[in-house]
Parts: C-alpha cells; sequence; structure tokens
C-alpha cells in the first residue's frame, strides 16, 4: 500500500489499533486462561451464570456495553471513583480506557476457545501426570497448557482480530481524539462523513484483506494444530 494514498492521520490511527489490539490480546490471555479453566473443569452452579456474563458482548449491542462502561469509568461511577481516588483520573476517552472497553467486548473470543480446548482434553493426562508425581499447578504448565495450544492460537487471533474491528465501544469509551482514541474503525467513519471516499476505501479494503487473512490463517491452522495433536 502506497504511503501516497494514506495521511499522517491515517498512518496514526493505524499504529494506535495495532497497539490496542496487542495490549487487549496480551492481557485477554492471562485473565482468560483461569477463568476458562475454571468454566470447563468446575461442578459449581454459577458456571452457567458466569458463562453467560462472559458470553455477553456476543449478544449485546457494543453501544450498550459501551453506555455502561462509560457510566461505570465516570465521574459518579464506582470504577471512576476508585481511579480518581488513586491518583489515576478518569478512564473515559483515554487509550487505558479503549483497553477496559476492549477486555470486556472482546472477552468471549478468548474465553471460548480456551474453554473448548481444556474441555478436550478430557480428565486422562492430567490423572496421569498425578501418577507420576506432578502436582496439579505442575500438571497445568506443563502438560495441560502444551495440550491446547491449538486453543490459544486461536483464542490470540480472534481476540486481536476482533479487538482491530471495533467501532461502537471505542467510539463511546474513547471519543474521536486524533492520535489518543481514534482508531482505524473511527477514522474510516470520518472519512465518510468527510465525503473522502478514496482513503475510506484504502482503509476499508485494508480491513477486509485483514479480516480474509485471519480466517483463511484459522482455517489453515486448526486442521494442522488438531493432527499434530491427535497422536497425543
Amino acid at each position: 500500500m502506497s504511503t501516497s494514498f494514506l495521511s499522517p492521520d491515517d498512518w496514526a490511527a493505524i499504529w494506535l489499533t495495532l497497539e490496542l489490539a496487542s495490549f487487549t490480546t496480551i492481557l485477554l490471555l492471562v485473565l482468560a486462561t483461569p477463568l476458562a479453566w475454571w468454566l470447563a473443569h468446575t461442578p459449581s452452579r454459577w458456571r452457567g451464570p458466569i458463562g453467560a456474563v462472559v458470553t455477553l458482548p456476543l449478544v449485546l449491542p457494543p453501544t450498550v456495553i459501551g453506555f455502561y462502561l462509560l457510566i461505570t469509568m465516570g465521574p459518579n461511577g464506582p470504577l471512576g471513583q476508585l481511579t480518581h481516588a488513586l491518583g489515576l483520573g478518569y478512564l473515559p476517552f483515554t487509550f487505558t480506557g479503549l483497553v477496559v472497553g476492549s477486555l470486556v467486548y472482546s472477552l468471549p473470543f478468548a474465553v471460548q476457545p480456551l474453554q473448548r480446548a481444556f474441555e478436550g482434553l478430557g480428565r486422562r493426562p492430567l490423572e496421569v501426570a498425578a501418577t507420576l508425581g506432578a502436582s496439579r499447578i505442575d500438571s497445568f504448565f506443563s502438560v495441560a497448557l502444551p495440550l491446547a495450544r491449538p486453543g490459544f492460537i486461536t483464542a490470540a487471533v480472534l481476540t486481536f482480530a476482533h479487538t482491530v474491528g471495533e467501532f461502537g465501544i471505542v467510539l463511546m469509551l474513547g471519543g474521536n481524539i486524533p492520535g489518543k482514541t481514534r482508531v482505524v474503525s473511527v477514522q474510516i467513519y470520518d472519512h465518510v462523513e468527510a465525503l473522502e471516499y478514496t482513503q475510506a476505501h484504502w482503509l476499508a479494503g485494508g480491513m477486509v484483506v485483514f479480516a480474509f487473512v485471519v480466517l483463511v490463517a484459522l482455517h489453515w491452522l486448526q486442521p494442522r494444530d488438531k493432527n499434530h495433536a491427535s497422536p497425543l
């Protein structure tokens, strides 16, 4: 893609989007792993309600989630009062606020692949590790995590791609601040509003190509990982 077709604001939006998606993916893989493990193995009656809460972002409009996060993190919200008391200020209309919103909105895209991967392991690998003297923590890190590698790949790719494509939540929480909260989806919206269709085509076309590559990568990785893991 020639740089002559992209303005400095376009490039700033692209790099900010990639930074947001990277932070969100790394944080969600860390946060979603114990939650997915718990959902995959717990007999608790809370499994259903908590699983439903995790899945909510799949069915709720992004503007609804963004609105309630905006209220929660605002001056009168509990999280906003906490961050203000800690000297962190208020999170709306900041990059940190975008990260928090992205964590909530992309949560099911990280949890569900990991949960399915952990459920697919069964009990036998962990039981074998236990008979060899491994503790639960050792079994988790040395047995469960390596065997669940396809689930981690899927979770990482889907989380990153989903964060790149966010619009409603980032607009509600971050507004449209150049170089600070203006991501690619918002930049495309700005171009369309200004009737700058050529610039919008370059960015939107790039998003289409990116989405296609992600889907092809998922279809290519999953069968190979399954065939590779099947002897185990």
